[in-house]
């Protein structure tokens, strides 16, 4: 039987959460400590606004590079591996990064951090979506990305502790946590094995709705803290804000996130993705417009982006779950499916940050804010989501079950049938078109 929303998770689905949830919590941690050190480094390095938006996507350009190769070394190699491999890439040059001064080491350093972190996310999330009940898993890509969020809230923190005691210091600490977190990769249980797939077979998923959405959704996002990154720091530290009030503001933040992300889920479960993504695009468009047109007082910026910025984190959760449950339909690894979502988020991120700053320094900040809202109200109006993301039930350990998806699918005459059998081979499903599954109820008659 499957799991319900309220039930209990088996204690090997819970340890892998909470393995997940650390995962991606110190990958943010890491990240995110970079924003209150902007100005810092800024400074340090001798750098023009355009090269602090370069010094930015540096992650996100690293995440765009190993993304198809995270996502393909996680089907063939397995999710404990490629975690590990992630790991050790992220202590590294997190370490890297603390200790150097010069701009083309700290680029790099971002860079190389970016390799990992397209590791550890595109196995850590294929690994929680492949163990989790299929009725719940929204719901625990959530909790998962919360943990993300909560990360982002500890990196504001770190970083104004850099600005302190210094950067080499507060980032050794990623060495210490990037080594415990390998040790206890080995003692989380994996009861699914992933069955070798061409790179070739993320091109029919690509002509399934659910995934397109779920990529766009990912993308727009990832351009959107592109933007805000680069731009809401430094327009802070102009108005004369200490790095102390910029991790603060970031942080606050981050905390309304953290609980969204969660909240979201369970809607995208119960009630479908275009739901919890509606309202955030909603909001979305409002802030970005608002920002720019406020970004002249301290006093009105700090508020707006606190409560802002939670908006787009929230579109996250909607585009997981819906890029999860296309790649489930579409008998895609989740691997090679959060690989592509990394991908999405890392060239939208990476070419928002670099765009957003060489277009703030040649034209205003206005621009790429304006550029971003227009976007999301884009997004809006097409509601690509709507037909096709409602709540679908899946198959849930009971072989032969059942499911009918409208879709193209249906429309060509094709119902999927998806009989989910537990074990070491994971789940298996086939497409039979409805006129073949006539002659089978005929024959067995």
């Amino acid at each position: 039987m499957g799991e319900d929303s309220g039930s209990r998770l088996a204690r090997p689905v819970f340890w892998l959460l909470i393995f997940v949830c650390a995962l991606v919590l110190v990958d943010t941690t890491f990240f995110t400590a970079l924003t209150p050190l902007l100005p810092y480094y800024t400074h340090v390095a001798h750098l023009s606004k355009s090269g602090a938006g370069n010094l930015v996507a540096g992650y996100p350009l690293g995440t765009l590079v190993g993304a198809l190769p995270g996502g393909m070394l996680t089907n063939r190699l397995g999710c404990r591996k490629v975690v590990v491999l992630g790991l050790v890439l992220m202590s590294v040059s997190t370490l890297v990064f603390g200790w150097a001064s010069a701009a083309g080491a700290l680029d790099t350093a971002r860079f190389v951090q970016g390799l990992g972190g397209a590791c550890t996310w595109a196995a850590g999330l294929a690994w929680l979506a492949t163990e989790a009940p299929p009725q719940r898993r929204g719901e625990l890509l959530g909790t998962a990305l919360g943990s993300a969020v909560i990360g982002a809230l500890f990196g504001p923190v770190v970083g104004a502790v850099a600005d302190e005691v210094g950067t080499g210091p507060a980032f050794s600490a990623a060495a210490v946590f990037g080594a415990l977190l390998v040790v206890a990769a080995f003692f989380v249980r994996v009861s699914h094995k992933s069955l070798p797939q061409s790179p070739w077979a993320m091109l029919p998923a690509l002509g399934n709705r659910r995934v397109l959405g779920g990529l766009w959704l990912t993308m727009l996002a990832g351009m959107a803290f592109g933007v805000f990154n680069v731009l809401a720091p430094l327009r802070l530290a102009h108005l004369g804000a200490t790095g102390l009030v910029i991790a603060g503001t970031f942080l606050a933040a981050s905390a309304i996130e953290g609980v969204l992300s969660p909240l979201a889920g369970r809607q995208a479960d119960r009630r479908g993705a275009p739901t919890p993504a509606r309202l955030s695009l909603a909001a979305a468009i409002g802030v970005s417009i608002l920002v720019p047109l406020l970004g002249t007082r301290m006093l009105w910026l700090v508020p707006v982006l606190v409560l802002g910025m939670p908006a787009f984190g929230a579109l996250f959760t909607p585009a997981m779950a819906l890029l999860s449950k296309g790649a489930h339909h579409e008998e895609l690894d989740q691997g090679l499916a959060f690989g592509l979502g990394n991908l999405a988020w890392a060239g939208g991120q990476a070419f928002a940050a670099a765009g957003s700053g060489a277009l703030a320094q040649a034209k205003s900040d206005r621009v790429p804010y304006f550029l971003l809202a227009a976007g999301c109200l884009v997004s809006l109006l097409l509601g690509f989501l709507v037909r096709h993301g409602a709540p679908q039930q899946d198959p849930a350990g009971q072989a032969g079950s059942q499911a009918v998806a409208a879709g193209p699918d249906h429309a060509a005459g094709r119902v999927p049938v998806e009989g989910a059998v537990r074990g070491e081979g994971g789940a298996a499903s086939v497409a039979v078109s409805a006129h073949d599954q006539q002659r089978i109820g005929v024959a067995a008659d």
